[in-house]
């Protein structure tokens, strides 16, 4: 009997909602906590899904993924996982040609420039999720400034980005795929203007509703998985990926391309959580190279 493992953390107060509606659409599979000890041999997939405490745990986090790797198939795989968890990622997609939100990293023992505080802007950790360690700082550049310095006083580089104010009006819209094909779409409100809260602990509450996708948005996810496919050849074979645009003057722009454990939003999509659970029980059932 096929038996999945969708990768969860024990730091999770309860279920996530989209791991009981796989773990119903997906009945061979099972909840396992990452950091548990655990034969992960006798699962024929692991899927990294809701494992949001990593970001303070990267190495061991990495390190897992690793040995899981080597004893079954894991989902995306560690060079993927490797790679994706450190948002520097950006300037790479960016030298490929890719609309990016304008980034700039700022690393331990270094300076911002002048200008890449100045206005209204978005800092946070390179590492990071759920908005965890996100700040937006209205033109106070020397709020920024300190808040890069809190970044490197905990050993993060620190991203810095100009606030795109379309998004208050017109959201955030992710893409999902599932094998490298477009899925669905959902919008996300605008966080970082609001007052943020963080119910379940791990990450920052998020307002969601069903979306479409244009196909100027569509094209431009399509570019960007493609540009990691070059900057990565592994990402050229995704079990699923999730790319997230920011409207803005020019069309849509990168904000982020999640690769390890996003969020795939099936409650706002019809059929979402059957089509995820068959991807899923297709790699399961396949030879593993």
């Amino acid at each position: 009997m096929t038996r999945i493992a969708l990768a969860t953390t024990r730091d999770l107060a309860e279920i996530d909602a989209e791991d009981a509606l796989l773990l119903a659409a997906l009945p061979e599979s099972e909840l396992v906590a990452w950091e548990d000890d655990h034969d992960w041999a006798s699962f024929d997939l692991v899927v990294i899904r809701s494992t949001w405490n990593y970001i303070d745990r990267l190495d061991e986090f990495l390190a897992w993924a690793d040995h899981v790797a080597s004893v079954t198939r894991i989902v995306n795989p560690p060079s993927i996982v490797r790679w994706n968890t450190d948002k520097r990622y950006l300037g790479q997609l960016a030298e490929k040609g890719v609309p990016v939100v304008p980034s700039v990293f700022v690393a331990p023992g270094e300076r911002a420039d002048d200008a890449h505080v100045a206005g209204k802007v978005v800092v946070k950790p390179t590492v990071g999720n759920g908005s965890n360690g996100a700040k937006l700082i209205d033109s106070d550049p020397e709020a920024a400034r300190a808040h890069v310095a809190f970044l490197h006083s905990t050993g993060r580089t620190a991203l810095i980005q100009p606030y795109l104010d379309r998004v208050d009006d017109e959201g955030e819209k992710s893409l999902i795929h599932l094998g490298g094909e477009f899925s669905h779409a959902a919008t996300k409100a605008a966080i970082l203007s609001q007052e943020m809260s963080f119910s379940a602990g791990l990450y920052a509450d998020e307002e969601l509703s069903p979306a479409t996708a244009t196909d100027q948005e569509r094209a431009v996810a399509r570019a960007v998985l493609e540009a990691a496919a070059q900057v990565l050849p592994e990402a050229a074979d995704l079990a699923y990926a999730r790319v997230d645009l920011l409207p803005s003057d020019d069309g849509p722009v990168l904000l982020e391309l999640e690769l390890t454990e996003p969020s795939l939003f099936m409650p706002f999509a019809p059929g979402s959580p059957e089509r995820v659970a068959e991807a899923f029980r297709k790699l399961a059932s396949s030879p593993r190279l």
